[in-house]
């Protein structure tokens, strides 16, 4: 008979911070985060090595730790086949899915059932190979060698290889190809080695090599794209129809009208995907896509956040799921620096010497003025959180949770007035009659922020709602006095502050004319300087100094008047089987969806 084991178990909380330790347990001059060349290697990692590379790249939180949370039920119940339709909320017309352009989360959402990477993040924000098969990385961290998937098709038919990961790297390189060069900025070459093979070779140590830059969605650079389909085709068409290996093929799309795809049959994984076909319509004001829901229309909500004040009356309704997630984004309200009256014609000056200038008293009075609680309560129903940077609550390491008690834009209602007297509007009088653009779905939420203003400092903007494409172009072109506009999928720092922050951010005044406007949105050299460094630091607690440094200043110099962190929302029918392993904050992965 065996002898009983009557001693204490340790606790779940035990054992988190037993892990927590574990994980923390390197040393941070080591370009590797402690980690052998075996450990880093693909094709999947072991939990207590997605641990330490999480600690390293500062990304761990307490979710990752708790015990089997990322072992998840692959199986989507419900039988194979069938047609999902799904509404694209906020948008009237899909521009392009050329991953090379895409510029907005609803966009890269649908290109996410199109595209594949060599890697693709989980439910869990942790890469795991794509089209990358297995991998090993060098011992000073500067080179990563792939073994690609063999047999993977394009949708034209032709054969994934060593050449089509190299092309897509040339073609990103190339700013007047891609607006997302910047992401490769670490990236010295891509190498084929064999037709199966491709080697990455660094200029420094990167920890978000793998969830950043190869990520076939939030990165965008490193999204594989189909050569012959592109010089066939031409850029323009090809962002329309789109090729590439992934789970669904594009089928019809019409500007205006939506998008068809339909499930490829090639795939290279045989279980996948479920569903026969997808149509998707874009749905640009809320009311429409909440009749279009209920009425059965439609059975699934994409594209833009839902409109907040949907939320409570979607969960009253049984015959829906609402599915709600922390999310990784920010959202602002973006003041012009180049027009009057918060003009600012140099953000590296100090902030005191900025202090100084009426253009930046008004922006500073504008960010203070502003009532994020009452904000929040009332246009967003109460859910998200209060944000003063770019950097947020799913970052985990990297989010300052002190940033709101610190910044230069927490709420001072007397401060805000006093700038706004001495910048010579004193109650508001005589400050111009200005607008803000912002979408149709946004148009409640905005009207808030205009009441907010107009009660607290006395001053009154206009509302001007345009569709999203088109807003966003006038953003790249900084013409715009406000706009109200933010990010989703940000998974790393580099999303938040080497997309927004940097005078050469692709979503910072992108097509502007750089004759006369030296920075877009933003511009300064220290936070240029610091978030460079932050990309290629590998100790965690450096980058993370850095990173909090840079969202901090960003704040200070009211970059944008931050708004708040948003959750995320997932709408569908109950007959759609959406299965847990897809539910990837700020993507609508639908390759193991199926309807009942």
């Amino acid at each position: 008979m065996s002898e009983r084991d009557d001693s204490p178990k340790p606790s779940l909380a035990d054992r988190m911070r037993a892990d927590w330790d574990d994980a923390h347990d390197f040393d941070p001059r080591d370009p590797l985060f402690g980690l052998s060349r075996e450990a880093l290697s693909g094709p999947r990692l072991p939990r207590r090595t997605v641990l330490r590379l999480l600690a390293a790249s500062g990304a761990l939180t307490a979710a990752h730790l708790v015990p089997n949370l990322g072992v998840r039920d692959a199986r989507a119940q419900g039988k194979a086949g069938g047609e999902l339709v799904a509404g694209w909320a906020g948008v009237g017309e899909m521009q392009t899915f050329d991953p090379a352009r895409i510029n907005a989360v609803l966009l890269f959402q649908i290109s996410s059932n199109v595209l594949s990477g060599l890697m693709h993040i989980d439910a869990d924000l942790v890469a795991r190979g794509d089209l990358a098969e297995t991998w090993t990385v060098s011992e000073d961290g500067k080179e990563y060698v792939f073994k690609l998937r063999e047999g993977v098709l394009f949708h034209n038919g032709d054969k994934f290889t060593a050449d089509d990961v190299v092309y897509t790297f040339k073609r990103s390189k190339d700013p007047d190809k891609s607006i997302h060069t910047s992401v490769l900025a670490n990236v010295n070459d891509a190498v084929k080695v064999d037709d199966y093979t491709v080697k990455f070779v660094l200029g420094a140590p990167q920890a978000s090599f793998l969830n950043k830059t190869l990520e076939r969605s939030s990165g965008r650079a490193m999204t594989i794209v189909s050569r012959r389909a592109i010089e066939e085709m031409g850029d323009a068409q090809y962002g329309l129809m789109t090729v590439g290996t992934g789970p669904f093929r594009i089928t019809k799309h019409e500007l205006g009208q939506g998008v068809v795809l339909e499930k490829f049959d090639a795939y290279y994984d045989p279980e996948r995907p479920k569903l026969d076909k997808i149509t998707i319509k874009p749905i640009i004001d809320p009311e429409p896509l909440a009749a279009a829901l209920e009425a059965g229309d439609i059975q699934l909500i994409g594209g833009n956040p839902v409109a907040p004040e949907l939320v409570d009356r979607f969960q009253s309704n049984p015959d829906l799921v609402v599915d709600i997630v922390p999310g990784p984004g920010f959202q602002s309200v973006w003041l012009n620096p180049h027009v009057e009256p918060f003009k600012v014609a140099d953000f590296s000056k100090s902030f005191e010497e900025l202090k100084k200038d009426k253009g930046f008293m008004v922006r500073l009075a504008l960010a203070k003025g502003f009532d994020r609680e009452r904000y929040i309560k009332q246009a967003q129903f109460g859910r998200g959180i209060p944000a003063y940077g770019s950097i947020n609550p799913a970052m985990g390491f990297f989010f300052d949770p002190t940033l709101g008690e610190r910044s230069e834009q927490r709420y001072d209602l007397e401060g805000a007035r006093k700038l706004l007297a001495d910048a010579g509007y004193p109650e508001g009088k005589g400050f111009p009659k200005l607008s803000i653009k912002c979408t149709p779905s946004a148009r409640r939420e905005v009207q808030v922020i205009k009441n907010i203003w107009k009660t607290n400092l006395g001053i009154d903007i206009d509302l001007q709602t345009m569709d999203f494409p088109v807003m966003l172009e006038d953003w790249a072109k900084m013409d715009y006095q406000l706009l109200r506009v933010g990010s989703g999928g940000d998974y790393d720092p580099d999303d938040g502050l080497v997309d927004f922050m940097q005078t050469g951010s692709k979503f910072n005044g992108r097509r502007r004319d750089k004759a006369t406007m030296a920075f877009g949105n933003f511009g300064d050299p220290e936070v240029d300087r610091l978030v460079d460094l932050q990309s290629t630091v590998t100790d965690p607690d450096k980058r993370k100094a850095l990173v909090q440094e840079a969202n901090k200043l960003t704040s200070d110099k009211v970059a944008s008047v931050f708004l708040f962190h948003p959750v995320d929302v997932l709408v569908h029918h109950k007959r759609v089987n959406f299965p847990k392993e897809s539910r990837i904050p700020g993507l609508v992965d639908l390759d193991r969806t199926t309807i009942s």
